[in-house]
């Protein structure tokens, strides 16, 4: 079995080795480098950074611990490099992995030719044809430009840019106070840049619920990260000095750049989906059926080619699914619990429904939380901020979770576990957490659903 696929982001990549792994014949078509945009411009280049503010944050408060440090300083270009050196041994790390699961990788723009051929502009000028029995497209997507934000790269700047800047601007307009929004607005603020996120919702991360929210909010308040909501853009004048911003709501803002942080959409430019045949939705995602097949038999697309939620573990679940189902399975891709997360300080994590999903949907539900301030380990790292809040149904089973704190991320694959397993909180609350640790607010969470949390303080008037 032949199969060629086109990118070589999370989802192109684990699906090239999981098909060499069942026996195929795999040739990747890769453009740039090899991990796609989470690798190279995205998730881990954005967490490396934010790594650094971290260590920096902890070093100037470290007399809290007992600890005096008078020299204290932050070098950008230093945490460049550092990000730049963790993303390369990475990208290399899939080029070994290509190589030893014999995974021919061609650099170049792929194009659809028919169901079984791709057309590849090779970086040196030549073209070559690849016949294969199956065709995977991966490609990924791009950020969201509006022309009336006269994108540069210079003064209006994507988060390719922004991780890649070696100076700080004094000042910074974020607009989209979303995921990305959040995370670089931060990161730049405690690097000294003066932020100001401007969000069209009622809220920022206007996905989740509005506690998660506002514990987030908190923090960014008492790092005087200014917060703009229910306002969009009206107008950007580029001038000499920098950015002028005009909102919705009549209010000026200036700045000396703009990081554009809207959102993204589906990359298929070049792919000739069209004259193949490939049918669309009106979003421009390419349309799959369970098993991740295209309406073109033999050809499927992951990731954010298609109406699934823009992370780069998605693209990895879908790329291994498509694999086995180019070889003979027909499993089918199931996005029930997909965890959502954020690496801010604190970090915000989600799995399954929220509060005003379960709502909106007409759920019958309860509701178990406990705060981390409460918590011995949450006491002994300083930590305190934020809370585990768990959602069940009238069945006891868990269909949703958000954790806002300390190394939330990590401690949502308990919950996100729970939710495609469909555990009840009682049995999952019946297992033993150790002592201590942060994990034991999850424990204490899951017990307050039925009003038995020991340690959570309860007012009865």
């Amino acid at each position: 079995m032949k199969i060629t696929i086109i990118g070589a982001g999370p989802g192109g990549y684990e699906a090239a080795i999981m098909a060499a792994k069942l026996g195929a014949e795999v040739t990747v078509v890769e453009k740039k480098e090899v991990g796609g945009t989470c690798l190279n411009i995205g998730c881990i280049p954005t967490k490396a950074l934010l790594a650094s503010s971290d260590v920096l944050t902890t070093s100037l408060e470290a007399e809290k611990f007992g600890v005096y440090n008078d020299h204290t300083t932050a070098d950008l270009k230093q945490m460049i490099e550092r990000k730049d050196k963790v993303v390369s041994g990475l990208v290399k790390g899939i080029e070994f992995l290509f190589e030893s699961n014999r995974v021919n990788l061609v650099r170049g723009i792929g194009k659809l030719i028919d169901s079984k051929t791709v057309e590849v502009r090779c970086d040196d000028g030549s073209i070559e044809i690849l016949v294969s029995d199956k065709i995977l497209l991966a490609t990924g997507s791009a950020p969201i430009c509006p022309d009336m934000f006269q994108y540069d790269g210079e003064k209006v700047v994507t988060s390719t840019e922004a991780l890649a800047l070696t100076t700080l601007p004094k000042s910074m307009i974020v607009v989209g106070g979303g995921v990305i929004g959040c995370e670089l607005g931060q990161f730049f603020s405690r690097m000294g840049t003066q932020i100001t996120i401007v969000e069209m919702a009622d809220q920022i991360l206007s996905s989740e619920d509005g506690s998660v929210a506002k514990q987030l909010l908190r923090q960014f308040k008492r790092e005087k990260i200014k917060v703009i909501t229910a306002s969009g853009v009206a107008d950007v004048m580029i001038q000499d000095s920098g950015v002028v911003v005009t909102l919705t709501n009549d209010k000026t803002l200036a700045a000396d750049m703009i990081l554009l942080s809207i959102g993204r959409s589906s990359y298929a430019k070049g792919l000739n989906l069209e004259a193949v045949g490939i049918k669309t939705d009106p979003q421009g995602h390419i349309e799959v059926d369970d098993t991740l097949e295209t309406s073109v038999k033999g050809i499927y697309a992951v990731g954010d080619l298609i109406n699934t939620p823009f992370l780069a573990h998605v693209a990895s679940k879908e790329g291994i699914i498509a694999a086995e189902n180019m070889l003979g399975k027909t499993k089918t891709a199931v996005h029930k619990a997909i965890p959502r997360c954020v690496y801010t300080d604190p970090q915000v994590a989600a799995v399954g429904v929220t509060e005003k999903e379960a709502q909106k949907r007409g759920i019958s539900y309860k509701i178990g939380s406990f705060d981390f301030r409460a918590l011995g380990k949450a006491q002994i790292i300083g930590k305190i901020q934020g809370q585990v809040k768990i959602i069940v149904d009238e069945k006891d089973v868990v269909i949703g979770a958000s954790i806002v704190g300390p190394e939330a991320t990590d401690l949502l694959a308990e919950l996100t576990m729970a939710v495609h397993l469909g555990l009840t909180a009682e049995v999952l609350g019946d297992v033993i957490h150790s002592h201590p640790t942060l994990s034991e607010a999850i424990m204490e969470a899951l017990h307050d659903v039925h009003g038995k949390s020991i340690n959570k303080v309860s007012l009865h008037l």
